[in-house]
């Protein structure tokens, strides 16, 4: 077939139907009457509500990456702002706390000082209250250094006390620190009473390999003494206060082959922890005198060539004193 003659026009098919516009107006129709039917008589609800059935998974799905992103972001911020109040109450925590010690600390300081007083007040001795710097590095002795020296007027010799009791001597004074020997070193030793019996002994630091306590020496077999005795200071060596609580008998030990009875005592003082002490001034130390105050001075004695000067003199001022008016006879 040539192809001149072929038909250009468009197939039956698709030449047929409504027109664009017949349509327009038609679906605009439509859409107008459910409208209006939908408003008045809800007749498109069953459908809307099976539209949106079948469509909810897909919505949820599609809402899904939009939630995550938006949860994320405000997870980040949450856990960002708990971490800073965290730590913002771990530090208002640990103030709290330090200050909650340091009150502590300050009440229990406090207690001791006002215990030391009352004990001051009760020994009716000179003393001044120090603290302690530190404990000796000898292995060998139990001593503390504290912080009062020559020129506070602290002297070699001066008992040493706390709240609870004695804890031992002044040893040795520096300017401006002094060494505390302990009642529990080997070396020194103090005059002691038994609060129920009266009887009066030595007690010793230990010497043991424990250390750590005190030791009546001396002390016989057969002799009265019990577990729980209190043992004050005697008085009689001139250094301690009579009446001061140093120890408590803790153990007594009597053998057979020794007439002497081993008795281990616990310091009543605070050997091991103690913060603050406080000096007495020694019984023994006399009171230093006041200075008298200076009287005018006396003439000096004449010499003994001029007595008879002086004693001439000393007449003539007699004969040149007035006489007694009372004595003059009145005129009428």
């Amino acid at each position: 077939m040539p192809l001149g003659t072929l038909d250009r026009t468009a197939p039956p098919l698709f030449n047929q139907g409504p027109s664009a516009l017949s349509k327009l107006i038609f679906f605009s129709a439509l859409a107008l009457f459910l409208m209006v039917a939908d408003a008045r008589f809800n007749l498109v609800q069953p459908v809307r509500t099976a539209v949106g059935a079948v469509l909810y998974p897909i919505q949820w799905l599609a809402l899904k990456p939009v939630q995550l992103a938006v949860g994320g972001g405000r997870y980040l911020e949450d856990l960002q702002t708990a971490q800073a109040n965290e730590a913002e109450a771990r530090k208002a925590l640990a103030l709290q706390s330090e200050r909650a010690s340091q009150a502590d600390t300050l009440a229990q300081e406090n207690a001791r000082l006002r215990t030391m007083l009352e004990l001051r007040q009760v020994t009716q001795t000179p003393g001044r209250v120090a603290e302690v710097l530190y404990d000796t590095a000898d292995p060998y002795t139990r001593k503390l250094v504290i912080d009062q020296g020559l020129t506070h007027g602290i002297t070699p010799g001066s008992p040493v006390i706390d709240e609870n009791g004695v804890l031992g001597q002044v040893t040795q004074v520096q300017p401006f620190t002094s060494e505390i020997t302990l009642v529990i070193d080997r070396d020194l030793s103090i005059p002691v009473q038994n609060t129920r019996t009266g009887a009066r002994s030595v007690a010793f630091g230990d010497a043991s390999a424990h250390g750590g306590g005190l030791e009546l020496r001396f002390m016989g077999a057969n002799s009265d003494v019990q577990e729980g005795d209190l043992l004050t200071t005697s008085g009689v060596d001139g250094v301690y206060p009579p009446g001061l609580p140093v120890a408590k008998v803790d153990r007594i030990e009597r053998r057979a082959d020794s007439a002497f009875a081993r008795i281990h005592c616990v310091p009543m003082g605070r050997v091991s922890s103690a913060r603050y002490v406080l000096v007495l001034a020694p019984t023994g130390t006399p009171p230093v005198p006041k200075p008298a105050p200076v009287a005018p001075a006396a003439n000096p004695p004449a010499k003994k060539k001029g007595d008879k000067a002086d004693k001439a003199g000393a007449k003539g001022e007699k004969s040149d004193k007035p006489a007694d008016p009372r004595k003059e006879k009145r005129t009428p």
